[in-house]
């Protein structure tokens, strides 16, 4: 009994190192910028059904999407305006470069998964900008999906038209 306690301790504190080894030993590797050989930080944004994958560089401004050029791409000013709110809050604007490849989903979810993958892109390539973006809510992912539909319904909360005779 008592060696079986004692290895479910080991087995614990051996977990307990296994996580610790992902984080940061210092407070300075966490403030450090993860970036890769070419200069560029790298991350995944989503809503809804849209995967956005978003690449940040220090450059002259331009936002490529697709191959295509971001007023192009998002011909509405709205999604325009939703895709530059994370650079615009850090007062960023100009100074990045960013390539993005987006696909599923409608026009309005490649939008807010473009925000989201770019200040995700945006901590990791400046880690002193997350309390800014995050007090503002663009770190978190929007888990609000479409409602699946019910058998013996219409869609999914609607019920077909009821007859009393």
């Amino acid at each position: 009994m008592a060696g079986d306690i004692r290895k479910l301790s080991n087995l614990r504190s051996g977990l307990v190192k296994a996580k610790r080894e992902g984080e940061p030993e210092t407070a300075e590797e966490a403030e450090k910028p993860k970036l890769d050989k070419l200069g560029r930080a790298y991350a995944t944004g989503k809503r809804k059904n849209a995967v956005a994958r978003v690449w940040v560089k220090r450059g002259k401004g331009a936002i490529t999407i697709n191959g295509r050029e971001e007023g192009v791409y998002f011909a509405r000013p709205v999604l325009r305006l939703l895709i530059h709110q994370p650079l615009l809050i850090t007062n960023r604007e100009g100074q990045y470069d960013v390539m993005i490849t987006v696909n599923g989903g409608g026009l309005s979810g490649q939008a807010g998964a473009v925000r989201h993958g770019l200040s995700k892109a945006l901590t990791l390539h400046e880690p002193e900008l997350r309390s800014i973006l995050k007090k503002v809510g663009f770190l978190t992912r929007d888990s609000r999906v479409v409602e699946r539909k019910k058998y013996g319904r219409a869609k999914a909360r609607r019920s077909f038209q009821f007859s009393k005779r």
